[in-house]
């Protein structure tokens, strides 16, 4: 995809004034220059144009409000003049990959006083005797020469920028997982309390089934106790006793002759 429709692409129906970053890696410059990119982009701070065969960069417009610059791993072997002239307060500029041979071909970014980050990485000026004190001397501005400071520091992700805004957002996530966390042990606790409550009403219910099974089998066993018949002490002695004849009474013996 060449670069001027890869830049309409990037836009996605925004006006160039509203675009603060534009990434373009990987598309294809024509003839090696910048295509697509004008003025209008006032308010852009990064353009990243990694291996888009860049050879020159005279074509750049000027962009007061570009802070970061990403041209590597293109053919750029000088020219820098224009970067000078056209990005005011550029800050970080990446080089890395490209073909800058002499510490010369470097010394036009002296005019800019904002450029705390270069990246040389890959190019063959890095294999010159004394490159770095070089290049620290040539542009006393840098804080970082491929992400370490003149005292083999590393250098942060962000540079220092940023940082208290990440600060921000970590105890902002914190926060958030802490009060997650609680809502958690609270919710977890409602769910034990419910169980233990719902425990002790089955508890109650079985025990409250038992009672009533056995309060209905002692009321049974009353209606039992109340259909047995008592048998008085009377009649057990009007009853004959079992395997004895019943004796005649003289009345009943004189009844009889009488009839006879």
């Amino acid at each position: 995809m060449d670069m001027k429709k890869r830049v309409s692409l990037e836009l996605r129906h925004r006006s160039p004034t509203e675009v603060q970053e534009l990434v373009l890696d990987n598309c294809r410059s024509g003839e090696g220059k910048i295509e697509g990119i004008t003025e209008e982009f006032s308010n852009l701070e990064l353009l990243s144009l990694i291996n888009v065969g860049l050879t020159s960069v005279a074509d750049i417009p000027k962009l007061d409000k570009l802070k970061k610059l990403e041209l590597s791993d293109n053919r750029i072997s000088g020219g820098l003049e224009v970067l000078a002239e056209r990005l005011v307060n550029l800050t970080h500029l990446n080089l890395s990959g490209n073909k800058f041979k002499d510490i010369s071909t470097l010394e036009p970014l002296k005019k800019l006083p904002q450029l705390k980050s270069l990246d040389l990485f890959n190019c063959e000026v890095t294999n010159l005797a004394d490159y770095r004190e070089s290049i620290f001397k040539l542009l006393p501005q840098l804080t970082y020469l491929d992400g370490y400071d003149i005292d083999d520091c590393e250098a942060s992700d962000s540079d220092g920028e940023g940082d208290g805004v990440e600060d921000e957002d970590e105890e902002g996530l914190e926060g958030e997982s802490e009060d997650f966390d609680e809502e958690e042990e609270e919710d977890e606790e409602d769910v034990v309390a419910e169980e233990d409550d719902s425990a002790d009403d089955s508890a109650d219910e079985e025990e409250g089934e038992v009672n009533g099974d056995l309060d209905s089998e002692d009321e049974e066993d009353e209606d039992d106790d109340d259909d047995v018949v008592v048998l008085s002490s009377a009649d057990e002695d009007s009853s004959p006793a079992k395997g004895e004849k019943r004796k005649r009474d003289p009345e009943d013996e004189e009844d009889e002759e009488e009839d006879d």
